[in-house]
């Protein structure tokens, strides 16, 4: 397993009462496989997301990256090192090129960079659907299916194995979202990455290899 939770819980005190976000939530994921993990707004699966990407951190319970729990690891270290996160809002920097944006991760990572770092760079866009002509583009001239491309390739620009993901295709149409589905299936079967894909579509779901469904802070395998 690449990554795993064990009895996670999360909640707000509202007084003398807890509100459980989470409880006692544990899952496990493995290389080489699209995961989603499906639920309505507030069911609590953007909490499980930031979890497991280290945003956030739990009242009890551990997650695991390669069997060591990720505080172990320091929260910042395995962000920078060892996930990719693409946001539903892209979170790019609008003043920035493409380019640009795939770059920043490379500068400050601790794995090691291609002294090619901007070709690598080019090189991910060219494979995600962004060709030169918009890498050189500031983001806020792209499209936001494009900008969606942008964050993929800035999410694989460390060469990590594991790739989670909140809402990618909220802000996008039908076309565009399949599209991006579509690399993601693709990282995962061909790339050998572990992709979490928390969404709210069931058609997303039905496309993974393994889905989760969140309903009221409890996971379950969704059928």
């Amino acid at each position: 397993m690449i990554l795993e939770a064990k009895d996670l819980n999360y909640y707000y005190q509202d007084g003398d009462m807890r509100r459980y976000i989470l409880k006692d939530t544990s899952v496990s994921f493995e290389k080489g496989k699209f995961y989603t993990i499906l639920g309505q707004s507030g069911s609590g699966k953007t909490t499980l997301l930031s979890l497991l990407s280290a945003l956030d951190s739990p009242h009890s319970g551990s997650v695991l990256f390669n069997e060591e729990d990720i505080k172990k690891i320091g929260y910042e270290k395995y962000r920078r090192n060892n996930i990719g996160i693409i946001f539903q809002s892209y979170n790019l920097i609008p003043t920035f090129t493409a380019v640009e944006n795939v770059l920043i991760p490379m500068s400050i990572t601790e794995n090691e960079v291609p002294e090619d770092a901007k070709t690598v760079a080019y090189n991910l866009l060219d494979y995600i659907g962004i060709v030169k002509s918009k890498a050189d583009r500031r983001v806020n001239k792209l499209s936001g299916g494009e900008q969606q491309r942008v964050a993929i390739a800035r999410a694989l620009a460390t060469n990590v194995e594991l790739i989670l993901a909140d809402e990618p295709t909220g802000n996008l149409d039908e076309e565009m979202e399949q599209e991006i589905i579509d690399i993601f299936i693709k990282l995962a079967h061909e790339h050998g990455k572990c992709v979490i894909v928390v969404t709210h579509s069931n058609e997303i779901a039905k496309q993974s290899d393994q889905a989760f469904h969140l309903r009221k802070g409890v996971l379950s395998s969704y059928e």
